[in-house]
Order: structure tokens, then sequence, then C-alpha cells
């Protein structure tokens, strides 16, 4: 754990600097009205910064409250700043070296309770703006006061629902120095800005590290699939040239065994037109597989059998139907079949 301590205390400053600056461009794009109420030696409240025609009239401090007509209208959505008077405060010098101008806050809420009586959570305290004070160092005016002083005036302009409030006081020579300051839940705070910063970092950073893992598991999936499709590729090719090598199963001499062995039409036509007889007329073919079915109008049926199976592509050649003849028929009607013996070379 201490060795994280260091890069915590990384991200929380640079998750403040950016909040910080988030926070101050959205005030200087959207402002609030700032609205004041200052204090007099009398105990009473002036106020600077309210619109005329609202008409704020007896403004006081009493029982806890502040009394006056028409205060809610000014203060709603205001920015309030509750300027107390210099004698409720507790001022104190601080020399410190001119590096530590940047780290002001952070040592004066370690020093307070060595400065004043109070601890750092029992007081409400700030600084002024570093002078210089020699060569090598600055002087700043600490204010504090009891946070129960403080916390009285917050409570009471609270109700009246300001976008921000905040307790300063006057120091004699050094200008306003603000001690505290408490923005409305609907307001921008930089710390919680700050906190959510971290949790979308923390977010993205999972979100990272989930899309990492699913990324190699879709890589890995992606190289198996590729390495089997090269395996396939590989084997194909093998067999393509294992095929162009002449072997018996392969695919060329599969195409030209079934060359061979399949009777071509052409020559089957050509063969029957050679052994039958010129008084021989074929009106219907059939060629199936290795099966040829003719039929047709010829003289003397019979004697197709003989001429069919003297030749070297037919065999087995026989009627499959009657032989007939009618009187509008030039000669007999029959219907061979015979086997054909696939021939397909000259």
């Amino acid at each position: 754990m201490s060795s994280l301590q260091p890069l915590r205390a990384i991200l929380d400053a640079w998750t403040g600097t950016v909040a910080g600056t988030i926070v101050a461009g959205l005030e200087r794009m959207v402002s609030p009205r700032a609205v004041r109420l200052i204090e007099d030696e009398k105990g009473g409240f002036a106020l600077e910064g309210g619109k005329p025609e609202n008409g704020v009239t007896d403004l006081a401090f009493r029982d806890g409250q502040f009394s006056a007509t028409n205060l809610a209208q000014v203060v709603r959505g205001s920015r309030v700043e509750i300027v107390l008077q210099p004698q409720r405060f507790l001022f104190r010098p601080l020399e410190l070296p001119s590096r530590a101008a940047d780290f002001l806050d952070g040592i004066v809420r370690a020093q307070i309770d060595r400065l004043t009586p109070w601890s750092a959570g029992e007081a409400v305290f700030g600084c002024s703006a570093p002078a210089a004070s020699g060569s090598d160092g600055i002087t700043t005016l600490i204010a504090a006061a009891p946070r129960k002083l403080a916390m009285g005036y917050v409570e009471a302009i609270s109700g009246l629902h300001p976008s921000a409030v905040a307790i300063c006081t006057d120091a004699p020579g050094n200008g306003r120095i603000k001690v505290f300051e408490q923005r409305s839940r609907g307001a921008v705070d930089p710390a919680r800005l700050s906190r959510r910063l971290q949790l979308v970092l923390g977010i993205a950073a999972v979100a990272a590290v989930v899309a990492s893992v699913f990324a190699t598991y879709l890589a890995d999936s992606l190289s198996t699939q590729e390495s089997e499709l090269e395996r396939q590729i590989a084997q194909r090719r093998a067999a393509l040239r294992a095929g162009s090598d002449g072997g018996e199963r392969s695919p060329l001499a599969l195409l030209e065994r079934r060359k061979y062995e399949t009777p071509a039409s052409v020559i089957v036509l050509e063969s029957l037109s050679r052994v039958l007889p010129d008084h021989t007329y074929v009106t219907e073919l059939h060629l199936a597989s290795n099966k040829l079915q003719i039929a047709g109008i010829t003289r003397d049926a019979p004697s197709l059998i003989p001429l069919i199976e003297q030749s070297q592509h037919f065999t087995r050649a026989t009627f499959y139907a009657p032989t007939t003849r009618s009187s509008s028929d030039p000669g007999e009607r029959f219907h061979i079949e015979a086997q054909i013996e696939p021939r397909n070379v000259p």
C-alpha cells in the first residue's frame, strides 16, 4: 500500500487541477450574480450587488436568522459573500520561503493549530496573497475565526437557496481574505468533480483492460482459424499436384476415365445412321446412360436386330414393344432398344 501512495497523490493532484480548471471555466462562462452582505460596526448589514427594484430593507442578523424584506429574491441563485468585521477574527502573520507559495493552503492548514487556539477542524481560516519579504521569502497574513461563528451565518443564508456562500473579512492593509466557502448541491464542486474524474478514469482503465483481453482472445481465435485454412489450402494444393502427376485417383484421371466410359451422343448417332438401311426412318430416339431406345418405320423390322448388333457400338438389341402396321403407314412401326458399348476413340 505504501508504494501506491505516491501514485495516489499524483492522481489526486492531477484530477484536482483538472476539476479546478473546469469549474473556473464554467464560472467564467456562467457566472452567478454576486451579492455581498457587509457587516457594519453596530452589527447590522448592508447589501451590495442586489437589484434596486427588489427593495431590500431592515437587513439585520437576529437569533440566527437574517431578517429583511425581499432578501430571498435577491439571494436565490446568487453567490453570497458575507463580509464580517475584522474584530471577529484572529490575525497572524506567517513568513515562509518563496518556494512555498505554490503550497500555501496546505502549509497554513498544517500550522493552524500552532498559530491559533483552534485546530483545523474547529476553525475557518484563510490567508492573504503572499508578498515578497527579503530576497528569498514571502509574508502572508492568516485570518481565523471559530467555525461555529461562521456556520451560524452560513446556515442562516443557505435556507434562501444561494448558489454559493462565502465568509470573508477585510484585513487592514492586506485586502479581503476569504476564510470559508460552501457551494450548493446544484453547483459544480471541484472536490466532487475530482472524485468523479477519478471514477471515470478507473472505469476507463477497467474497460481498457477488458478490451485488451478480448482483443488478445479474438486475435488468438483468428490466428487458429487462419492456420486451419492454410492447412486445408495446403491439402487441396497437394491433392491438385498429385492429380496433375497422373495418379489413378486424381481428378484428371477420373475425368479421363469418365470420358472413355460414357458413350458420346455424336458417335452413337453416327454409328446408328450407318447400320440402318435407307428404307428405315427413326421418329424417336432416347439415350439414357448406356441404353439406346429408338422407334420408327421400316419395311422389314426383324432385319434391324442383326444389323444393329453387327455394329461394335451396340449389343443385346431387342424389341421392347410389339411391331405394328397400319394402312396409313408405309411400313412396319418398330420399337428397339440396345446396350451401348462406349467407344469414344476412332
